[in-house]
């Protein structure tokens, strides 16, 4: 008797900086997600894709919610939201390290609305005495129907194989939706854009952050190499001064650091050209919005 197979889309939800791109990169076994302690660093729902020999299980990896200070605040909550119903299985991420907060309640409420499944994933278990792990999950379990509650370092990779296996279990019978080596449906072109965002914020300070985009406007495959020209917006002409730094140095180090991850991405030499430009508020205008892919209607 063959072996049934089952498929599913498994959307991550929590507030920012709980390690739902930690979770999903350990999953996966690639960088899907970028990945930095600055909030709102998913911007976009990211889809990684884990297809086993029974299963194809494809999580989408969503903004954090908070609240919404811009356009493109919405459109990231907006993203977060709208991907719930499109779920077979609904993980809510929290951070153990903080415990319930009012953000964690505007999801909940959205959560008591789903027929689907919801699992109650506690995130970094390794930064808490275990002694506290029952009183924190007393804080939740009767705010909403979980179907599980599953305490994990995603980190560490605690318990993650166990929460993949309860996910299978409950996954339909369905098809093979992508190819079995395929990690993720994003284009090269975007997680080129991503690697080269992520040591932006890994190296830049605070206002920084939240007010820059990379475009990448040319991959080209030369004879001996992949020339890739990117460019990195910010708001403010003293963001831009930052982001070049003296003499050039800090655009060195992120174009130097970013070209390294690129190069394991598309496994060939990479000549990586950056520029910086000044776009005035290009948060709250839809039109760069749109051009820079951030597209409501898309979702």
């Amino acid at each position: 008797m063959t072996k049934q197979f089952k498929s599913g889309f498994i959307t991550i939800v929590g507030r920012p900086n709980v390690g739902k791109s930690t979770f999903l990169n350990k999953v996966i076994g690639e960088k899907v997600s970028i990945i930095s302690d600055k909030i709102q660093t998913t911007r976009t729902r990211i889809q990684g894709i884990l297809t086993t020999e029974d299963a194809q299980l494809i999580f989408i990896d969503t903004p954090g919610v908070h609240k919404p200070k811009h356009r493109l605040g919405d459109f990231m909550v907006d993203v977060s939201m709208r991907t719930l119903h499109d779920a077979d299985i609904v993980l809510f991420f929290v951070n153990a390290d903080e415990g319930y907060g009012k953000g964690d309640q505007f999801i909940i409420d959205r959560l008591k609305t789903l027929n689907q499944p919801v699992y109650l994933v506690i995130n970094k278990v390794d930064l808490i005495n275990p002694n506290d792990l029952f009183p924190l999950i007393d804080q939740y379990k009767d705010k909403c129907d979980f179907e599980e509650i599953i305490p994990v370092s995603a980190l560490n990779g605690n318990n993650v194989e166990q929460l993949v296996e309860m996910i299978k279990q409950h996954l339909p019978e369905g098809p093979k939706y992508f190819e079995e080596d395929q990690f993720t449906d994003h284009s090269t072109r975007f997680m080129i854009g991503e690697l080269i965002r992520e040591k932006v914020l890994h190296h830049t300070e605070e206002e920084i952050p939240h007010s820059i985009n990379v475009l990448v406007e040319s991959i080209k495959k030369e004879a001996d190499r992949t020339h890739i020209n990117a460019t990195i917006v910010v708001e403010r002409s003293s963001q831009k001064g930052i982001v070049i730094g003296k003499q050039g140095s800090m655009l060195k180090k992120i174009g130097s650091e970013a070209r390294k991850d690129i190069v394991e991405l598309i496994d060939d030499k990479v000549f990586l050209e950056l520029w910086v430009k000044v776009q005035k508020d290009w948060r709250n205008k839809e039109v760069l919005l749109k051009q820079y892919g951030f597209d409501f209607d898309e979702y």
